[in-house]
């Protein structure tokens, strides 16, 4: 069975016992690590993948052809995408200047096309998609004006000297009231959806359960992060949203989706399917 996920350690901690046969009943697993502007691409392709990782913000591109699991995602408070400066600015000044995002169908990109409609009065400058870990580099050396940053960039953009410009799930928190939907795991829908949520659930209770059994694999894949880090990445992307989305979880995503299609920055979908992976 084919599997995608990105290298980041929350990833790595929940599909640990998964991919190294420590869950009873599961099949092989051809697992392929990849930036999320990637897996958001192969999402659109069902041949790409059986199951895999991409951005809430990605679905209407994915709908079709695979089904949102309940659990395994990143979704919660606090855990949200920065936009950071070289210096300290404000966020008038971002008009007409050139940005680097992680993705185009990012979850960060349509927080970061929202608020930038609340706040930026004139037309921003050019859009520059480059690998996450490449953004804060960039901003540092002047190659781009500002960057939105996700993942350990929250624990580490200091490290660069570089300013934070606006936490943007501190702003969705406080404009919405909703948790921020940020990566989801989709599977195929002609694929066993109910044994596929149910093997995740446990290599996820299976990490928690055994917190150190998945550290070298974490820190294998983790790009040049301390121990520390990785653990901070851990505690704050893997959640009660990671086990179950539930109500809070799905009506967030819906109510970021459907504010997003409003504002015509991703096609149109039926957010009622958005739950036909919960009850199969």
């Amino acid at each position: 069975m084919k599997l995608i996920y990105s290298p980041c350690p929350n990833d790595t901690y929940i599909f640990h016992a998964l991919v190294h046969h420590l869950i009873p009943g599961t099949p092989d697993f051809d697992v392929t690590y990849a930036d999320i502007d990637i897996t958001n691409g192969l999402a659109m392709n069902s041949e790409s993948a059986d199951i895999m990782k991409i951005s809430y913000a990605a679905l209407p591109w994915a709908h079709k052809d695979y089904v949102l699991l309940p659990c395994g995602g990143a979704l919660g408070r606090g855990c949200g995408p920065l936009v950071l400066t070289k210096e300290e600015t404000n966020p008038q000044n971002l008009t007409g200047k050139r940005i680097a995002v992680p993705s185009e169908r990012s979850t960060a990109y349509l927080l970061f096309r929202l608020w930038a409609a609340q706040k930026v009065s004139g037309e921003m400058g050019e859009m520059i998609v480059m690998p996450f870990h490449e953004i804060m580099p960039a901003v540092r050396d002047g190659k781009v004006d500002a960057g939105l940053v996700i993942h350990e960039a929250r624990f580490t953009y200091h490290e660069y000297n570089l300013h934070m410009l606006t936490d943007l799930g501190e702003w969705w928190e406080e404009d919405t009231g909703t948790p921020i939907p940020l990566g989801a795991i989709i599977a195929k829908r002609t694929l066993d959806v109910k044994s596929i949520t149910n093997w995740i659930r446990a290599s996820i209770y299976y990490a928690m359960e055994n917190p150190k059994a998945s550290l070298d694999y974490i820190l294998e894949h983790a790009q040049e992060m301390s121990p520390e880090v990785a653990k901070s990445h851990i505690d704050l992307y893997v959640n009660e949203f990671s086990l179950n989305l539930g109500d809070t979880g799905y009506a967030a995503i819906e109510f970021l989706l459907g504010r997003a299609m409003e504002a015509e920055l991703i096609p149109t979908m039926d957010l009622t399917d958005l739950r036909w992976g919960n009850g199969k």
